[in-house]
């Protein structure tokens, strides 16, 4: 994505959601809530496709999800005693081909009558499906991406144009004429690099050009535009850098990674456990998490591998 305050958006979402480790637990009413115990992580939850690393499967599984609205993983291998998958594949949306005979927004309500891989058919029950809970950003945010790569096209123009510092005018005698004016002009801008002292005569007269930097990249515009593409984003103004009349500072911007989560990977985290939840590939009575608490509580630890404490359903 070339729009910088797109790239920043889906890079913190990307980057939040591809650090957490998968965790498993097992599930257990004890008479007041669901208690969540930990149990030992299966192989592939360190890495769901052995090609890659964990960190870059979720990331670009997120990416998916939020511009294509929808995101794929497909089974390569499964384990012999209860045919579970064991090793996984992610598979870019955009080569993704799903046939329905009717879609109600990114869900095919009317079943899968069958889904191909950059033209290759793939047997459904071999694909994994994580639908996002936001319209695919390609499709809402279309017109305030357009807007804002037309602005940073015109910035473009105007940074490859020279302008004049200032120009000469005659003010009196004789017009004269075009190859005069022409070799005036050039002895002036030669004289400029090595003197600042200049000397006219009295039909003469120079003229400072009144150029605004901050019109000419369309400063104003482009900041709106940057503000229109957060919200399309989801991400909080301030954490993209565009404009914001909320009054964050830096001390209540330190409370930057929760305000990202809330108000942007929280449903596609949501949506990542919820389908790798799904008896199709976690037995019954066992759940998948994304432990939050790798970033939430302290973001610099390193030993994100050791099981914490589960959080409750309304922690971030």
């Amino acid at each position: 994505m070339a729009l910088p305050t797109i790239k920043r958006a889906r890079d913190i979402n990307a980057s939040l959601i591809g650090s957490l480790p998968i965790r498993r637990f097992g599930t257990q009413w004890n008479g007041e809530y669901l208690e969540e115990i930990p149990l030992p992580p299966e192989p592939w939850q360190f890495r769901p496709d052995p090609k890659t690393t964990r960190a870059h499967t979720l990331s670009w599984t997120f990416d998916d999800m939020l511009f294509y609205g929808v995101a794929y993983w497909r089974v390569t291998r499964r384990y012999k005693e209860d045919f579970r998958p064991a090793e996984f594949e992610w598979m870019p949306a955009e080569y993704v081909s799903l046939v329905s005979p009717l879609m109600d927004g990114n869900v095919p309500i009317g079943g899968i009558t069958s889904i191909t891989f950059n033209g290759l058919p793939i047997p459904a029950d071999d694909v994994v499906i994580f639908y996002s809970p936001t319209d695919p950003l390609l499709e809402a945010g279309a017109r305030a991406i357009r807007i804002a790569e037309k602005l940073d096209a015109a910035a473009e123009r105007f940074a490859c144009t020279e302008l004049p510092a200032g120009y000469l005018r005659v003010t009196g005698g004789e017009p004269p004429d075009p190859e005069f004016l022409q070799a005036l002009g050039e002895t002036w801008s030669d004289a400029r690099r090595t003197n600042t002292t200049a000397v006219l005569s009295e039909n003469l007269e120079y003229v400072p050009t009144n150029v605004d930097a901050s019109s000419l990249q369309l400063t104003e515009g482009r900041q709106h535009a940057a503000l229109d593409l957060s919200r399309a984003a989801m991400v909080p103004a301030y954490l993209v850098g565009a404009p914001t009349s909320s009054g964050m500072t830096y001390n209540n911007a330190q409370d930057a990674t929760r305000s990202a989560v809330l108000f942007g990977a929280l449903g596609f985290i949501e949506v990542i456990e919820q389908t790798l939840s799904s008896d199709r590939i976690t037995p019954r009575g066992q759940i998948i998490r994304l432990d939050r608490s790798a970033w939430v509580n302290n973001p610099l630890d390193n030993n994100t591998e050791t099981p914490a404490e589960t959080p409750q359903e309304s922690n971030v």
